[in-house]
């Protein structure tokens, strides 16, 4: 980003900083699903401690993004995210007691946020006419692209990972952009989840929009820890397993995610 190289590298925040960031939010969201299985939109608190949980997915997208732009090996990064979005599905229905074979009982929420971002990186590459190797018209970009949001839609937040990211891709640079236009992309979000499922829970998800401070604080370095990028995906996996372990204890094998 133009805007980002131009700061002083020692100010701001790392991407590193911003993924400790979502884990902690992440944790926090995903633990209060499992202590207070369920959704009560009554009570002020639970629905603050999942406010809080709406900065992970954002800052997921966004991170996504910038890894796809500063990659030097594109093959191993989408290995890396297919591994761990097989791994992520059995540690995520674990842990929300979802059943390991989707479909069984809803079609949202089959799986992990990890296969939505897989997604996501090939969606980017398609999008991508510099990476590429072969030439694709904008018609079969956009059919492909329709393609991978329908392989997405059955993960955490639908196909909304593929479409975000790839709006934050598309706009890098323009941090207004970026967050209007994942707000707009997520008020189709909203809709489902206010018709189908949960009025408020379903407003809640524009909670999102507290994630735009701290991308403004982006600083555009990676941090001095390079094995953060092992530590995400290995973090995600490992809580999940915890949360489930810990929803067993506490109320036995019960679905504890609304929509799951």
């Amino acid at each position: 980003m133009e805007k980002m190289i131009t700061k002083d590298k020692l100010k701001g925040l790392s991407g590193n900083q911003l993924k400790l960031l979502a884990i902690a939010s992440m944790l926090i969201d995903h633990l209060a699903w499992t202590i207070w299985p369920g959704y009560d939109n009554k009570a002020w608190w639970l629905i603050g401690i999942h406010l809080v949980g709406r900065l992970a997915a954002p800052i997921m997208w966004f991170m996504i993004a910038e890894g796809y732009y500063y990659t030097k090996n594109l093959k191993k990064y989408m290995f890396r995210l297919f591994v761990f979005s097989i791994l992520s599905h059995f540690a995520y229905n674990f842990c929300f007691g979802i059943n390991f074979i989707p479909f069984q009982d809803s079609v949202f929420d089959q799986t992990s946020v990890i296969w939505a971002l897989f997604c996501a990186v090939i969606a980017l590459y398609i999008f991508d006419d510099e990476k590429r190797s072969f030439p694709l018209k904008k018609w079969q970009k956009t059919l492909l692209i329709m393609a991978l949001c329908a392989l997405a839609f059955p993960s955490d937040w639908s196909c909304f990972p593929v479409l975000c990211t790839l709006h934050i891709y598309q706009n890098r640079g323009n941090l207004r952009k970026q967050v209007l236009g994942m707000l707009a992309y997520l008020s189709m979000y909203v809709l489902v989840w206010c018709l189908c499922i949960d009025v408020v829970y379903g407003l809640l998800q524009f909670g999102t929009i507290i994630v735009w401070p701290f991308m403004h604080f982006y600083n555009g370095t990676r941090g001095k820890a390079k094995w953060m990028k092992w530590f995400f995906y290995v973090f995600y996996v490992g809580h999940l397993v915890l949360c489930g372990i810990l929803r067993l204890l506490l109320h036995g094998n019960i679905g504890t995610i609304v929509g799951g």
